[in-house]
């Protein structure tokens, strides 16, 4: 974990990158060439070996950064040193490679220890923040939000649930909370956010933060809440629904960037907005073939029950246009076809603004946070038609599914600058850094963004 550094005794990690490691290991006396040659040290990221002092006692501690000092050099150093405090030597580097590594450093010890025997205090290895690096701590923790309620069961985190913890952020930071439930929502205009989720035993919900100065630029952020995933009566198959408690990954990114653009009091205007629901099965349950009239009036006839989160979107970002927002950002783990087309560790990127991507797409390459603009391929709304209502929520083909499911969705925004994330929410294997579960993908790219644009 990440500590501020109050001058605490640490040991002091000396880094070593691997194109100076040759020239830095011929410096060293005979003795310590010895223990490294030992050791294979090759100042690989992730390596490291302690040294005998004077007296002999191994209180020297060396390790690799890889070629350069940055975001993945000592990010595994996080599990793998003994417990106990560390501080890095970086008078070398520069500030941005310093800030990336203890960043690095604080994503790779994140643990979700919720359900499991707490581990003992001696577990713990803690890295020294200074002071001038104390913003990193920011980004540690609006992250971890993210991951803690992506990996939280949906036994405890249900639409209700969720509701609570965004209420909890909203209290945190003195910001405007509403939240309409149940029938409510029908009498309120959104009847695509209460058919998904009426057959669930916990309540369908729009969640509704707000914070800000009145006069600042607008900001609405728009996060799928799908607590679980059936795929409701056509249900999905057991190997399908097993990650499912995954599928509200849209809102926990929101309310971990909500989290970030708060604590660094970013002067935007900001709203966040989250429809929660199961999709659940029972009696009343929603149907394909069914048509639902959403909040802004139009049809949407239902092909796949399965096809569930654009639906709860579509109201959502029609809430969001009334106020004529700067900017909506959008994020869901919407589609398969998206994790065929770039992987589980690349979000898809869709936006009606060219700037918008250049902008965000750079931010994220310059943070180790990649995403990958996809295209809204105007031809394929066609796609979309259907031969009762304005819409299908699904389209029969099985080809282009992230683009279609954007292109839905644009059909909501009224051309306000917008940009939708389609995400895996989610690491299937251990990276540096980067932990296997719930996993930010976009949020540190997407504040960066925000804060070049509307930063004081």
């Amino acid at each position: 974990m990440l500590i501020p550094d109050d001058q605490r005794d640490a040991v002091a990690i000396e880094l070593v990158t691997k194109t100076e490691h040759s020239d830095w290991q011929e410096q060293q006396s005979a003795q310590t060439r010895i223990w490294l040659d030992r050791a294979q040290f090759k100042g690989r990221a992730g390596q490291f070996v302690f040294l005998p002092d004077e007296a002999g006692a191994p209180n020297r501690l060396i390790a690799g950064v890889g070629d350069t000092l940055g975001f993945e050099s000592v990010a595994d150093l996080a599990k793998a040193l003994p417990p106990g405090d560390y501080r890095l030597e970086t008078e070398r580097f520069d500030d941005a490679a310093v800030y990336a590594a203890h960043l690095g450093w604080g994503l790779g010890a994140y643990r979700f220890d919720e359900y499991r025997k707490a581990p003992g205090p001696d577990a713990a290895r803690s890295l020294l923040v200074p002071e001038g690096l104390k913003a990193v701590l920011d980004e540690v923790a609006s992250v971890s939000i993210t991951r803690d309620l992506v990996n939280r069961p949906t036994e405890d985190l249900l639409p209700h649930d969720l509701e609570s913890e965004a209420r909890k952020l909203a209290i945190a930071f003195d910001a405007d909370f509403e939240c309409i439930v149940g029938d409510d929502l029908l009498r309120a205009g959104f009847a695509t956010i209460h058919t998904v989720g009426r057959a669930s035993v916990s309540a369908p919900r729009l969640i509704d933060i707000r914070w800000g100065e009145p006069d600042h630029p607008h900001v609405a952020l728009v996060g799928k809440g799908v607590c679980f995933d059936s795929g409701g009566l056509d249900i999905k198959p057991a190997n399908g629904m097993r990650q499912m408690k995954k599928d509200m990954g849209g809102a926990a990114h929101v309310l971990g960037l909500a989290n970030l653009i708060m604590r660094r009091k970013l002067p935007v205007r900001l709203r966040v907005l989250v429809p929660a629901v199961e999709n659940a099965i029972s009696a009343n349950a929603y149907r394909p073939g069914d048509v639902i009239r959403t909040y802004k009036g139009t049809t949407v006839e239902i092909d796949n029950t399965d096809a569930e989160g654009r639906l709860i979107l579509c109201d959502a970002l029609t809430l969001a246009v009334e106020e004529e927002p700067e900017i909506i950002v959008d994020f869901a783990t919407l589609t398969g076809a998206a994790r065929s087309a770039l992987g589980t560790e690349l979000p898809a990127m869709f936006t009606n603004r060219d700037d918008i991507a250049t902008g965000i797409s750079a931010a994220g390459e310059a943070l180790d946070d990649p995403v990958w603009r996809m295209p809204l391929h105007a031809p394929y709304r066609k796609m979309l038609t259907s031969p009762i209502a304005d819409l299908t929520n699904a389209p029969s083909s099985p080809y282009g599914g992230a683009i279609t499911a954007a292109l839905y969705l644009e059909h909501f925004v009224d051309e306000k600058p917008w940009v939708h994330f389609d995400i895996m929410a989610m690491n299937i294997r251990h990276r540096p850094g980067h932990p296997v579960g719930g996993e930010a993908m976009g949020l540190r790219a997407v504040f960066d963004f925000l804060a070049g644009r509307f930063g004081a």
